[in-house]
C-alpha cells in the first residue's frame, strides 16, 4: 500500500513538474487538437481518374500514418478535384451522372470525402441549367460537396448568388429534412487550397495537400483559464494554437519530402465539431451566453490570433461559428440569443460568415439570394474570405425544431427571418 501511495504521489510531482510555467490549462496540454482534414487537390483526366485518385488516396494515406505517429487523430481524408464542368465538359447528362457514380463508389470504398470542386468560377457561367446540374449531382451524392464563387476580387456577382440560391432551394427538398445542403457553400473572396470542405477548390494542376485542425479545444481550455481576462486568454491562446499549428507543418514538411506532392499551408482555424465548441470557448471568457456583449470582441481577438501564427496559411484563417456543427451554438440559436445579423457582424472581424445556418421551408429563393448577397457584400468590403452553407428545412417553420440525423449537424429550433 505504501508503494502504491508512494508511486500516486510520484506521479503527481510529476504531473506539476512538466506543467510549471507553461501558459494554459492541464486539459489544453493533454490534449492534442484533432486534424480535422488532410486535403489533396488533384486535377482529374477521363482517360487515367481512377489510378490519379489511387495516388492521391495513398498520399492521404502516408500522412494520417505520419499524423497518427505523433499523436494526433486525423478525422477524415479528403480530395478536391478542379472545377467539375471542366471534368464532364463535352459529356451527355447521362454519362456525366455515371462518372459520377464511379466517383462516389471510389469514395466510398477508399473512405475520403470528395470535393467535385467549385461550379461556377466565372459569374458569366452561372445559369439556371448549372445549378439544376449540380443540385441533382449533390442529392444523388452524399459523398460529395462543391461550391459556387459569389465574390472576388472583380466584385459581387449576383447571377452566381442567385444560381447559388437556386442550389440551397432544390437541394433542400431533395434530400431528407434537407439536409444535403450540408454539403454546399456559395463563397466570397475565398482563395484557392483551403483544405475545409465544402468552400475547398483549385484550378491549378493539382498534386498539393493542405490541412485543417479542429482546435477549438485549444481554445476551451485556455479560456477557461481566464475568465474575464481578454489580454491573459490571447497570449495563452497564441502559445497553445501556435505550438501545435508549427507541430502539424513540421509533419506536412516531412510529407512533401517523402511523397513528391507540394504542401499548399494549413488553415489554423479553431474549427469546432460537437461539445468542442468555440461556443463553450467563448463563454467560458467571457461569463456570459454566446451573443452578449464581448462576443465581437473575442471573435475578433481570436481572428487576431490565427493571423499571427507562423505558419503557410490557407483557407479561411478566422474563426468558424458553425451553427450547427457546435452544441453549445445550436443551443443558443434555439435560444435566440444571437441570429444572422450577428453572425454578420462577427464575420466583418472573423471567419466564415453564415455556417450551417437553419432556415424555415418556406424560406424563398429570392430571400436566400439576399443573405447570400450580404455575405459577398461584406467579404469584399473587407475583402476577407467568408461563406454562406445555408440549410432551408423543407416542411419546418419557425419555433419547430430540425430533424437532421446526420452525425456531425446538431438540431435547433428554427427561426423567423429577419
Amino acid at each position: 500500500m505504501f508503494r502504491l501511495l508512494q508511486a500516486v504521489l510520484l506521479a503527481g510531482l510529476f504531473l506539476v513538474a512538466g506543467t510549471e510555467g507553461v501558459v494554459g490549462s492541464d486539459a489544453a496540454l493533454a490534449t492534442k487538437p484533432r486534424v480535422r482534414a488532410i486535403t489533396a487537390f488533384v486535377r482529374l483526366e477521363a482517360n487515367q481518374y481512377q489510378a490519379q485518385v489511387q495516388e492521391a488516396v495513398k498520399l492521404l494515406r502516408s500522412a494520417q500514418q505520419a499524423y497518427g505517429q505523433q499523436g494526433f487523430e486525423v478525422q477524415t481524408i479528403r480530395i478536391t478535384t478542379q472545377p467539375f464542368p471542366e471534368i464532364i465538359r463535352g459529356l451527355p447528362p447521362e454519362q456525366a451522372m455515371r462518372f459520377f457514380d464511379e466517383l462516389q463508389k471510389i469514395a466510398k470504398g477508399e473512405s475520403f470525402l470528395l470535393n467535385i470542386g467549385a461550379a461556377v468560377l466565372n459569374e458569366n457561367d452561372a445559369g439556371d441549367s448549372v445549378a439544376e446540374f449540380l443540385a441533382k449531382v449533390l442529392a444523388g451524392h452524399d459523398q460529395f460537396s462543391s461550391s459556387i464563387v459569389v465574390a472576388d476580387e472583380n466584385g459581387v456577382h449576383w447571377k452566381s448568388a442567385r444560381a447559388a440560391a437556386k442550389v440551397f432551394k432544390l437541394v433542400s427538398e431533395r434530400t431528407p429534412n434537407g439536409q444535403g445542403t450540408f454539403g454546399f457553400a456559395a463563397t466570397a473572396m475565398l482563395k484557392p487550397y483551403g483544405p475545409f470542405f465544402p468552400g475547398s477548390y483549385h484550378d491549378g494542376p493539382g498534386h498539393q495537400f493542405a490541412i485543417g485542425l479542429e482546435s477549438a479545444n485549444v481554445a476551451q481550455a485556455a479560456f477557461s483559464a481566464h475568465s474575464g481576462d481578454i489580454e491573459g486568454a490571447e497570449k495563452d491562446l497564441a502559445t497553445q494554437l501556435g505550438r501545435y499549428a508549427v507541430e502539424c507543418e513540421k509533419i506536412a514538411r516531412s510529407v512533401e519530402q517523402q511523397s513528391g506532392w507540394t504542401y499548399a499551408g494549413l488553415d489554423p482555424t479553431p474549427a469546432p465539431g460537437g461539445d468542442i465548441s468555440m461556443g463553450d470557448a467563448i463563454e467560458k471568457l467571457t461569463g456570459k451566453k454566446f451573443g452578449s456583449s464581448g462576443t465581437l470582441a473575442v471573435a475578433a481577438m481570436i481572428t487576431r490570433v490565427v493571423k499571427s501564427i507562423p505558419v503557410k496559411q490557407v483557407g479561411y484563417a478566422g474563426l468558424m461559428l458553425p451553427v450547427l456543427e457546435d452544441s453549445l451554438l445550436a443551443q443558443r440559436w434555439s435560444e435566440n440569443t444571437f441570429g444572422i445579423d450577428s453572425l454578420l457582424a462577427y464575420s466583418a472581424v472573423c471567419g466564415t460568415g453564415l455556417d450551417t445556418v437553419p432556415l424555415p421551408g418556406e424560406v424563398s429563393e429570392e430571400q436566400l439570394m439576399r443573405i447570400i448577397g450580404d455575405v459577398a457584400s461584406l467579404a469584399y468590403k473587407w475583402k476577407k474570405p467568408l461563406s454562406a452553407r445555408l440549410q432551408p428545412v423543407p416542411g419546418k417553420s419557425a419555433g419547430q425544431r430540425t430533424a437532421f440525423d446526420n452525425p456531425h449537424l446538431a438540431n435547433a429550433v428554427l427561426q423567423k427571418l429577419p
